[in-house]
Order: C-alpha cells, then structure tokens, then sequence
C-alpha cells in the first residue's frame, strides 16, 4: 500500500464514514510495516499516513522533516534525539506488546505519551514456545535436515521422552504467559508457575502450582519457558544460578527478550548438564529484517533458534494494527491514551477544590489563574456538564504550595461561579489514577 493510495483512500472512506465526525486529523509516520487492516483503520479516521520503513538517524532525519503528531513501530529503537527532532510528536505506539526499545524516559519528560498494544500477539508466541517445545523433543529440524540431505536414520530419531506428563515452568504469568499454560494443560503437562502478581485465587483459577521464586520453578521443571517483561528487574534473570538448579537434560525456551538471559551461563549449562535451549531471542540480535548476524550463542548445538518471529504470524499482525489504530483514532477524537505506559500512577495532590459554574467561556480559566496566583500546582482535573448544559462541576485536585484559603476565597467570588469547596486529601492517597482522571491529567498538563 503506498503513501499516494493510501492518501486518497483515507480521504474517501473518512468522509463516507465519518461525514460529521469531529476527528482530529493527523500526520502519521509508520516507521515499519503495519498490516493492512491497522493502515485501513486509520485512514477511515482521515489521517494522512506516511510509509518511511526507517530506523536510526534515516527515521530521527524523516521525523524532522515530515513533523507527524504520531509515530508507530515495531522494532525500531525510537531514540531522546529522535523525539528531540519532532517538535509536533504527540504519541509513539508501538504495534507490539513489549516497549524497551523505546526510550520511555525521554518521551516522559518531554510530554510525549507511549503506548502498547498488550495481548494481541500472546497465542502466536505462546505457539512458538510450544513449537520449541516439541521441537527440542522430536529433534525436528534435525530430522527435516538429514532427511533432506539424503540420509535415513530411524533409529536415531525415534528416542524422544515425549511431552505428556512432564512439569512445565512458567517464568511470568502475563498475557503471554497464560496463553502457553493453555495449550500446556491441553497436553496434559504438569505446571508450576512465579509471578510478581500471582496469587493463591489466581493459580487456583489457573490449576497451576504457584512457586515463590524462579529458581524454585527451575528446580523442579522439565521445560522452563520465560514470559516476563524486559526491564531492570527482569535483566540476565536467568543466571547461572538459575541454570545450576535446573535439571540435567532439561528444556529451556525463551520468546521474551534476549537480555533476560545470561547466555554464557546458558552456554555453560548446554555444555555441562545438557540442557537444550529453544531461543527466538537473542542479546545483540541484529534490528534489520534480514541480513548476515553475528550471535554466537546461536550456532551453538544445543540450540534450536528462529529469528524473532515470535509475534509475526498473520493473525497477531493483524490483530496488533488494528489495536495500534484503534489507540490513535481513540487519541485523535477525545485526547485519551488506551494503554498508556508512561503516566503516573499516584498522585502528589494533597488537596482537591469542587467548583460548581456556569458553562460558559473562560470559567476555569478564571479558575486556573487564581489557583496559580495561589502557587497551588494541578495535578489532575476533570469537569462534568450537566443535562441541559447550562452548568458544570469541577474536580481538580492540586498541590498546595501557597494560601489554599485565599484561592478558595477569590474562587468563590468568580461570577460564573455557583459554589466551591475545598477538603485536605489523606497523606496515603497515592491510590492510582482512574483511566478518566488520567485521560484528564493529559489535557491539564
């Protein structure tokens, strides 16, 4: 689909179907292939897509030229200078559930929202890792490749312990992690589970046994699989450590992120007890789709690799793009971020003032001004119309760092303003956002 095709056919079907619509029509960058479904998604909503398919300081030079509002990738890193390029940059989606190769941080700091696409690719990763799975234990691409080259050896290829029965590890019990225990239990394997948030009525729900560690899940696993997130805590989690309590002979599948695993310690463990690896990630892999690689770990024979496809079959493809346009066709009419992973998730607000006026013009601007005369700072707000419309409530809560009751006094003699009040939020507020006082927070800040 080209950028001239898909110019004019977001034209026609977004005055078709939305004749009336009140989107907000934006430029958007597409920094890698976004399925067709996810590229008719948006251009329904009007948006004029652009196909760059860049990474690096080609996608930073693109963003500075073509300055788009959104920004959706894959697998490209998305850098602070590439932010830094695009003044206009509003939203970086990324088509995929994982979002360490974005620089959250930056993007946090300079305003810019990031958000993900959670649960869409989790059966096709949950497939391959039992692909690997069975892989490892009917040697397949062995079998396919002596076969292939001529010879025949039965004999050799028709020892295989089989997977019925065996204890299955599951290291993270996200998405990802549920979908594989599905089709374990489907074979009739045993499963022992750690995660951060499991919780008795969770592994009961599951029928599976919750352990309080990974290592405790290594220990006693024929199959360990990892499911966690990539971040700090998560980094070369699978460590030596790890490998010395798993079993000699035991199966080792990772379709997460290669730097959750030590691979010298997983070299050493292949080496010295046997273990057989399945790995569709690697540390170091290359970021371009194709090409020469240098991962040593790969060629390594006990190893079975596939090339990061974890997430790339044509359902979750599918089902990714239209998430990611569902997200920014969501942004694009009422301002909120669906799955959002940068905003806060407590407050600093230690008060709250209700105002009730008038709906009419420059009210909480009136509002705003006398709270900043007061130095109080907005944390989050909200304003509700009522039927009829000719009145509305506010909600804002701030943190007071100036005469609270002298803002409440000039508040309150506003004109356009009906009543106003004002409560001290308990010290151990700090409970989370609600997504609507998120989506809220946006508009403020």
């Amino acid at each position: 689909i080209n950028a001239e095709y898909m110019g004019t056919l977001s034209e026609c079907l977004f005055f078709f179907v939305f004749p009336h619509h009140p989107f907000y029509i934006m430029k958007i960058v597409l920094a890698e292939k976004l399925a067709e479904a996810g590229q008719l998604a948006l251009a329904a909503g009007g948006h004029q897509l652009v196909n760059k398919f860049l990474n690096g300081d080609a996608l930073a030079a693109a963003l500075r030229e073509d300055q788009p509002t959104v920004l959706v990738v894959r697998s490209c890193k998305v850098t602070a200078a590439m932010m830094d390029a695009c003044e206009s940059l509003q939203l970086i989606v990324r088509a995929g559930a994982g979002y360490d190769t974005i620089d959250v941080a930056a993007a946090s700091s300079r305003g810019i929202f990031v958000a993900n696409c959670p649960g869409k690719n989790s059966a096709a990763v949950a497939e391959l890792a039992i692909g690997l799975m069975f892989a490892l234990d009917r040697r397949i691409p062995d079998n396919v490749k002596d076969a292939q080259a001529g010879v025949w050896n039965k004999a050799k290829y028709s020892k295989a312990r089989g997977l019925k029965g065996k204890t299955l590890g599951v290291v993270g019990c996200g998405n990802i992690g549920v979908e594989t225990i599905v089709r374990a239990k489907a074979m009739q394997m045993k499963i022992v589970v750690w995660s951060r948030s499991m919780t008795p009525a969770r592994a009961a729900e599951l029928g599976v046994d919750a352990k309080s560690s990974p290592l405790e899940v290594a220990l006693c696993s024929d199959i360990v699989s990892l499911h966690v997130a990539s971040n700090k805590d998560t980094k070369l989690l699978a460590n030596r450590a790890f490998f010395e309590a798993m079993r000699p002979g035991s199966f080792f599948i990772n379709t997460t992120r290669g730097d959750v695993v030590d691979e010298d310690a997983l070299r050493w463990a292949m080496d010295t007890k046997g273990i057989l690896a399945g790995l569709d990630v690697f540390a170091g892999e290359p970021s371009a789709k194709d090409g020469a690689h240098a991962v040593p770990i790969a060629s390594h024979p006990g190893v079975y690799c596939t090339h990061h496809i974890g997430a790339s079959t044509d359902q979750a493809q599918d089902e990714t793009a239209e998430e990611a346009a569902r997200i920014v066709n969501l942004f694009a009419t009422t301002g909120r971020v669906d799955n959002a992973v940068n905003l806060g998730v407590t407050s600093e607000a230690t008060h709250m003032i209700t105002v009730r006026h008038r709906d009419e013009p420059g009210v909480l601007a009136a509002v705003l001004t006398a709270m900043q005369r007061a130095n109080c700072n907005v944390q989050e707000m909200d304003n509700l119309i009522f039927a009829g419309g000719e009145a509305a409530c506010a909600h804002i809560r701030f943190q007071a760092q100036g005469q609270v009751d002298m803002c409440l006094t000039e508040v309150k003699a506003l004109p356009a303003v009906l009543a106003a009040s004002l409560v001290v939020l308990p010290e151990e507020e700090g409970e989370p956002i609600s997504p609507r006082v998120k989506r809220l927070k946006t508009w403020t800040e």
